[in-house]
């Protein structure tokens, strides 16, 4: 989707690349949570639930929750946003995401700087382009469980993609949803975004963008609109992710828990008929015959409205020797695909997802996504275990 604003992360790597972005994380297996206010004790505001204190935090903040309901969210200058960095503030806005803002949120990304690249002599050649292809719609009867998500940035209203996953603690009603730490938090010096939801099977349809001017928000929203009542992603991208140089993009992921705008009873996993099982133990790169990745590119020659996908046999990345290394496959997908999944045979032998687009060239040859390891196992089994008595 064409802007003339576009925030950014960087990465250090063979050529100048656009960061799709990057997160880190702490090596516990328990990984800490997210500074979001506490979830035990809850009071009820129409339909939205919210933390008993969340008033308090709030007013701290010089804004009472009818206010930031009714567009206060939208005054935070960005000192105050970076000052608060610690608050996950979230209620429901009904109303808030119209099509228009759908379809006009950007990628947050932009050109990075050339860097040394560490590579612990393990990098493998660049892969050859695979050209990204538009997935068969309805989008829904084929990829269930992808879609794309929406949030505020101090830049303005940004996009990612994303994919639902399977919850160990609700099998069959899973209301978790994948996606790239940076979709989530800016990282060292930055905050938690706001207004931040998910939208699966965006555009089921495949619409163009022509068609979609005057489209209603079920159109592009048939399955619903999710908001956020939780974000997670590692102590150490919020405290030492930087917005140049590429840190911490082996660690490049994050879980959201959501809830409907409109309740209806059905979780998430009942509502798009699918949940992918995430896969920390995938096999080694070399073991990988083919990794497919699912999003919604929006840099140009794409415009962000369709979902598209890529299928590649991986290779391996790495920029920093104290790192892991990361899987890349050939791929033309641009901005707005980050975040969203790979999907592999998992180390079961089915489908699972190993990884989720990170970062990729700035001419938009290949992606890079990380290793699923012990790391992003805390992440998930954290925001699964915060939920699993509700």
């Amino acid at each position: 989707m064409p802007s003339t604003r576009r925030p950014a992360l960087a990465v250090a790597a063979v050529t100048a690349v656009l960061a799709l972005t990057a997160t880190a994380c702490d090596s516990s297996d328990d990984t800490t949570e997210s500074k979001a206010p506490a979830s035990s004790g809850q009071e009820s505001t129409g339909d939205i639930k919210l933390p008993d204190n969340l008033n308090d935090r709030l007013k701290n903040l010089g804004v009472d929750l009818d206010e930031w309901k009714n567009g206060a969210w939208n005054k935070w200058n960005k000192d105050d946003w970076l000052r608060e960095a610690g608050d996950f503030i979230n209620p429901i806005i009904k109303g808030l995401w119209k099509p228009d803002r759908m379809r006009d949120a950007q990628e947050p990304d932009q050109p990075v700087d050339d860097g040394d690249i560490d590579d612990q002599g393990v990098t493998d050649p660049d892969p050859k382009p695979v050209t990204a292809k538009e997935v068969s719609h309805p989008y829904s009867g084929k990829v269930p469980y992808a879609g794309k998500v929406f949030f505020d940035s101090p830049e303005g209203s940004m996009v990612c993609s994303a994919t639902v996953v399977k919850d160990p603690a609700h099998p069959g009603k899973s209301n978790m949803v994948w996606t790239a730490g940076h979709c989530v938090h800016a990282g060292k010096g930055g905050g938690w975004y706001k207004n931040l939801m998910f939208v699966p099977s965006y555009n089921d349809a495949g619409k163009s963008a022509a068609e979609l001017k005057n489209a209603t928000k079920e159109e592009l929203a048939p399955k619903g609109v999710w908001w956020a009542d939780w974000a997670q992603t590692s102590s150490q991208w919020i405290d030492n992710g930087a917005a140049v140089g590429g840190k911490g993009a082996p660690y490049d992921f994050a879980v959201i828990h959501v809830k409907p705008e409109n309740s209806g009873g059905k979780s998430l996993e009942e509502t798009v008929g699918g949940a992918l099982p995430v896969d920390f133990n995938a096999p080694a790169v070399k073991s990988i015959k083919n990794i497919t990745a699912t999003g919604y590119p929006a840099a140009p020659p794409f415009d962000g409205q369709k979902m598209n996908q890529c299928a590649d046999k991986p290779g391996r990345l790495s920029l920093d020797a104290k790192q892991p290394t990361m899987f890349r496959i050939g791929c033309t997908m641009t901005a707005g695909s980050s975040g969203g999944g790979w999907v592999a045979t998992g180390s079961d032998g089915k489908p699972a997802l190993v990884s989720n687009t990170s970062i990729g060239p700035s001419n938009a040859t290949w992606l890079a996504g990380p290793h699923l390891g012990p790391e992003a196992k805390g992440v998930y089994n954290a925001v699964s275990k915060k939920f699993a008595n509700r």
